[in-house]
């Protein structure tokens, strides 16, 4: 399955509790902080929640 990198680059504060769940699910804790994941149905559904705080690439 392939590969995708997200990238913290707007700040999960003042937001819903439930979309810093979400970056924090993601292993995001820090601005520009990064991680990789399978591009499955969860975790792109997590990526598409909060999508305005993050930048993906595939990998």
């Amino acid at each position: 399955m392939a590969q995708i990198q997200v990238k913290l680059v707007r700040s999960a504060i003042d937001r819903p509790e439930r979309q810093k769940r979400t970056v924090q699910s993601l292993g995001l804790n820090k601005l520009n902080s990064t991680a990789q994941h399978e591009a499955n149905p969860s975790i792109l559904g997590m990526v598409h929640a909060v999508k305005h705080l993050l930048e993906v690439t595939n990998l």
